[in-house]
């Protein structure tokens, strides 16, 4: 579709919402306005209080969209202050902590995908990087979106996911570290931000801000399960509230506790079928054993046990210093399904052990920390001043479970069943001196001048796994990382920024951003942001931006090497410093380069009704993506050259062993549309009914295809499609929220549009059959590929809540209700039977309907 029937699409559906043929996703906090919590310096010194419900203000005329019509004061995309979100020049929206706990999940990242229409998750991850939550906005990578909490950099995990697809590479902000009962609300930039914040805002900014009450307490308890299937039951337990610190300081403390069982898709394993195609390589399992047909339980989600703290707290040190901080602790034990093992043949692993065959796990020790110090005030020499400083880190330990080194055990008699197979360590360190004034020039142009600097340090360690984990071959499912993989690896990140907020006319603002960063391993960028508003009448308005950016390649990016072993094939990825990335095509990794531009407008009709449309085009160049696919004796020398002992497996094809490696392979064009509106019906007797709409259209094209060293393409078709086609075309959620005494109740419809991969033949596929792009054979073919198509679904979901009293309030609720699940694959395309569904594709999940009871205690 192209941006003029997008424009067009754009104005049938605003028409069509006026007639009130649209209703829409995000709803009314049930506790009234969004709370503008912020804990910052105020313009005048003010003794440190508890964040209270924000009071109403006068109604802002075209502003843009905030969830369920509620303002608040923002933080997010300005260094103004007391700006409201309808009030902004970019368009932000705001996501109350009452939105999230209706989307009925337990899960931040799942909430966001449920209530906003820009974010979404891939159906399954693999391996070790299912354990870790990744979201992706506007269709980009996860690395592309940058999280703020409470204005400051979050660290990222240091779980990196190393498997092919839309996600590869990526070691985000792991949101789910994060306790859910500590948010406030959500500030969601829709706009490229690195002239504000730095590298990662591409896609967008993610501002999470916290609770900073010095009262109360919140409880509450929510259980569920996957219905249909049985499994996958949840819990969650949380309990926040707020103490005095002495006379004018507070605490707030907030915990939870998450649990959550697989839920495993009934498969039936090829091996295990009794019956195969013909010309198919897959042999059967024909041994004396009974195995059940449904033993391969890859296409599964993650076990999974979390407990979350956090803790704000702020007080006044004197009367123009305030003294502020906050800590958060996060542990998991996560556990993946890998795939199925058969008890004897060719393919088996260890009989004598695993007389019935196995399923190995991957596993994640995870332990997840941050603090921030800070003091601030006003007054000095006119400058309200933030001097703050960060420090995060995440540490994994990554294991392999009801697994066997079959090599070693034909070799030596012996091979461990549970091994470590690496840790990893991210740090960082983060500090920032930030100042602002407001002034008049002339005694008529109000202007917010903000300046300030950052120091970042960064740091990245990969430890070794046990000796069994990588010696002749390694542990099914995943080979541990050898010494030569090891390594600790630091960088410092110098940065500076200026900004000018000029308020020239009543109705017309203009804001100017610019930054510079030094990377002691990536050189410099310099960044610019131009943006404005004006206001037409009071209720027509008016705005635009346009900035580049930056994203510097993660340390992950540069030094995570790694090996992937399955029941026929093995995986490898070169780290792209060394010789052996090198030899097969491998360049050192430079920053990404985006320019952005985005143009809206922003519509109140009637009092309440309000409509804000925006177009947007992000021109990414030097993506970091996965390249170089190699295989056969190529790929076999690479690997063997890094010291890498390959297993003597008798089923691979010729195909079978591949390696490949991060490089800034490609550049790419994202076009798309953003619309939302909100409406509240105010019916006396009959309650309040809150409609909203939002919804995001969007188009990745590749604009260009570097080539390696040795002359090939770096993309083939399949991380094409990765980049391009894995994300929805579309996405709307249209929300219904009515409140009628004791009861609410709330309806959410969301459409996700079509995605499109291209698929690897698996082992149906008739070994005789050839590819002839290349020649060679196409089972496992990494130039020709099946084209797949997941079709436009509509999920829908239902939550009603009774208030007992001002104290207690139930709700009970089902999302996906009519159990919807992706397309299935065709058999050529199913690897083993156990993947019936596209694990790329980032549409609908594959966990079909979620029922669930909560039970909410204030005080």
């Amino acid at each position: 579709m192209n941006i003029r029937k997008l424009a067009l699409y754009s104005t049938f559906l605003s028409v069509s919402f006026c007639t009130g043929s649209v209703f829409a996703a995000t709803i009314k906090a049930t506790s009234g306005p969004v709370k503008a919590s912020v804990y910052k310096a105020p313009v005048k010194a003010a003794p440190v209080k508890a964040a209270a419900p924000a009071k109403k203000v006068a109604k802002a005329r075209n502003a843009p969209f905030v969830a369920g019509g509620e303002e608040g004061v923002i933080v997010t995309g300005t260094h103004a202050t007391n700006r409201h979100a309808r009030q902004s020049t970019s368009p932000i929206t705001v996501l109350s902590s009452a939105t999230l706990r209706r989307s009925g999940m337990m899960n931040l990242a799942d909430a966001l995908a449920k209530t906003y229409p820009s974010i979404n998750m891939s159906t399954m991850g693999n391996d070790a990087g299912a354990l870790t939550s990744f979201i992706r906005m506007r269709g980009l990578n996860p690395n592309q979106v940058l999280v703020l909490v409470d204005g400051k950099r979050r660290h990222t995990t240091a779980n990196i996911n190393a498997d092919a697809g839309p996600n590869f590479g990526a070691t985000p902000v792991d949101l789910n570290m994060i306790p859910s009962n500590m948010i406030d609300h959500i500030e969601v930039l829709e706009d490229g931000a690195a002239a504000m914040y730095g590298s990662d805002a591409i896609a967008g900014v993610v501002n999470i801000i916290t609770k900073k009450q010095d009262h109360g307490l919140n409880m509450s308890a929510q259980t569920g399960a996957n219905a249909y299937n049985g499994d996958g039951w949840q819990y969650q337990l949380n309990a926040d509230g707020g103490l005095k610190l002495g006379n004018d300081g507070f605490i707030h403390i907030s915990g939870q506790v998450y649990h959550t069982d697989h839920f495993v898709t009934n498969t039936v394993d090829n091996r295990l079928a009794g019956y195969v195609p013909a010309g198919a390589a897959n042999e059967l399992y024909t041994g004396s054993v009974k195995v059940p047909k449904n033993s391969n339980k890859i296409m599964s989600t993650p076990e999974e046990t979390r407990e979350n703290l956090g803790i704000d707290f702020g007080k006044n040190l004197t009367e123009n210093i305030q003294f502020y901080g906050q800590i958060t602790y996060a542990h998991r034990h996560a556990e993946a399904y890998e795939n199925y093992r058969v008890p004897s043949g060719a393919s088996a692993s260890n009989p004598e052990l695993f007389p019935y065959g196995y399923s190995p796990l991957e596993t994640i020790d995870e332990n997840d920390y941050a603090a921030t110090l800070g003091l601030k005030g006003g007054h000095f020499f006119g400058f309200d001043w933030d001097l703050s400083s960060t420090w995060g880190e995440d540490l994994d330990k990554i294991s392999n479970q009801n697994t066997t080194n079959p090599n070693m055990y034909a070799a030596t008699g012996y091979t461990p069943t549970t091994v470590r197979t690496s840790n990893f360590r991210l740090a960082q360190w983060t500090n920032n001196l930030d100042l602002r004034r407001n002034f008049k020039i002339a005694n008529v142009v109000p202007v917010t001048v903000a300046f300030g600097g950052e120091h970042r340090l960064e740091q990245y360690t990969i430890m070794a796994g046990e000796p069994a984990s990588y010696e002749y071959g390694g542990t099914s499912a995943l080979a541990g990382l050898t010494p030569q993989d090891a390594g600790k690896w630091n960088r410092d990140v110098w940065a500076a920024y200026l900004d000018g907020d000029f308020h020239l006319l009543k109705n017309w603002d203009l804001d100017f951003a610019g930054r510079f960063e030094h990377y002691t391993d990536v050189g410099n960028t310099e960044n610019g942001k131009v943006s404005t508003r004006y206001d037409i009448t009071k209720r027509i308005g008016l705005r635009a931006t346009i900035s580049n950016g930056f994203r510097a390649p993660t340390m992950a990016e540069q030094h995570y090497s790694a090996i992937n072993v399955g029941p026929t094939s093995v995986l490898g990825l070169l780290p792209v410093s060394s010789s052996e990335a090198r030899a097969t095509g491998a360049s050192p990794l430079k920053p990404e380069r985006s320019t952005s531009a985005t143009g809206g407008i922003v519509l109140e009709p009637i009092d309440g009704f309000h409509i804000e449309t925006d177009v947007y085009q992000i021109n990414i160049r030097d993506r970091i993506v996965q390249g170089g696919n190699v295989t056969g004796a190529t790929a076999i020398s690479a690997l063997e050259a890094m010291g890498v002992s390959l297993p003597a497996l008798t089923q691979l094809s010729e195909n079978a062993v591949q390696t490949y490696y991060f490089t800034n392979g490609a550049s790419t064009r994202t076009q798309g549309l953003d619309i939302k509106a909100d409406y509240m019906f105010r019916m006396h007797r009959y309650g309040n009914l809150t409609l909203s709409m939002a919804l995001d259209l969007n188009r990745t094209r590749l604009t260009h295809n570097g080539m390696s060293s040795t002359g090939s393409p770096l993309l083939n078709a399949q991380n094409i499609a990765y980049l391009t086609t894995a994300y929805p075309r579309s996405k709307i959620i249209l929300n219904a929220f009515w409140t009628i005494g004791k009861w609410d109740v709330n309806v959410r419809q969301t459409r996700y549009g079509e995605t499109t991969d291209m698929m690897t033949y698996q082992d149906w596929t008739p070994t005789a059959s050839i590819c002839p792009i290349d020649g060679k054979q196409l089972q496992q073919s990494s130039s020709c590929f099946a084209q797949f198509k997941n079709s436009p679904r509509w999920l829908t979901d239902l939550e009603i809540g009774y208030r007992v009293n001002s104290r207690w309030h139930l709700a009970v609720g089902a999302n996906n209700i009519f159990n919807v699940r992706p397309r299935k694959l065709p058999g050529e395309l199913n690897q083993l039977g156990g993947n019936p569904y596209d694990t790329f594709s980032s549409q609908v999940p594959m966990t079909g309907g979620y029922y669930y009871g909560r039970v909410n205690f204030t005080l």
